[in-house]
């Protein structure tokens, strides 16, 4: 009950669901009361906020400093696991494989096969449980996904329990115990990771995947004129940020792996 209950409230203060029901009070105080002026206001300065949170400059700001505090990996020191985090995902067998991871978890995917590439010899950890009435369970489809793309699959270790990251923590640590490991994750979730997995006493190597926020040149069309695309950055701006802030209430925190995390 609780865990719905935090899962509805964090979803109601992204900005779509909490700027929308703004307008709609607005609206309300406009039509059924004498309210005017306050209602025109709550209506234009959620508009505007709208507006700003749907233009990239103001979008990749917000989500910059999240993803910027880990650099790729490249490091040259060997390791024996790499730990994929679950996110976004769903199972329909007559779809390519890949299709079924939502969201960010195909980045996440893609970059553990390169890294697998680059240590051969490691194991694959992917982590998730089953989410709403999937027959399959997030891990099992992210290593389907990664055979897919040629790992061999006694090279892969599916823990399939796990529903959120601080369980995955817990998961992982009855797996590899003190060993070093690279965690890969969203670039924007992997701050709030790497607390949960060093809190449980693990030895994480940074890895992030699906980075967001645009640094390097777009055209001029994509920098002015707002757009789903960037309203979903500044989303996940949003969502990390109040995850670090309970995390930090909380100690170590928790955070649900959403459908589509």
């Amino acid at each position: 009950m609780f865990f719905a209950l935090k899962k509805w409230i964090g979803a109601m203060l992204l900005p779509l669901p909490l700027l929308l029901s703004v307008m709609a009070a607005g609206l309300l105080l406009l039509w059924f009361t004498r309210w005017q002026k306050s209602g025109k206001i709550l209506i234009s300065a959620s508009w505007l906020l709208l507006l700003l949170l749907s233009l990239q400059p103001v979008a990749d700001r917000l989500l910059a400093p999240l993803e910027n505090q880990y650099a790729t990996w490249n490091g040259s020191e060997p390791v024996d696991y790499i730990v994929v985090l679950g996110g976004g995902y769903t199972y329909n067998r007559h779809w390519a494989p890949s299709s079924n991871l939502l969201n960010n978890s195909l980045p996440r995917v893609t970059e553990a096969v390169r890294q697998w590439r680059r240590y051969p010899q490691a194991k694959l950890i992917f982590t998730g449980a089953a989410a709403g009435y999937n027959r399959r369970s997030n891990a099992s489809v992210a290593a389907e996904v990664a055979q897919s793309l040629g790992v061999p699959a006694d090279a892969t270790i599916v823990l399939d329990q796990p529903h959120d990251t601080g369980e995955e923590a817990q998961a992982i640590k009855q797996t590899v115990g003190a060993h070093p490991f690279l965690l890969i994750s969203s670039a924007n979730h992997l701050p709030r990771a790497m607390r949960f997995f060093q809190g449980a006493g693990l030895n994480p190597l940074p890895a992030p995947a699906n980075q967001l926020a645009i640094t390097s040149p777009l055209s001029t069309w994509d920098r002015t004129l707002p757009s789903p695309l960037w309203l979903s950055h500044s989303q996940r701006a949003v969502y990390e940020s109040l995850g670090l802030i309970w995390q930090r209430l909380r100690g170590t925190g928790e955070h649900s792996a959403e459908p589509g995390e």
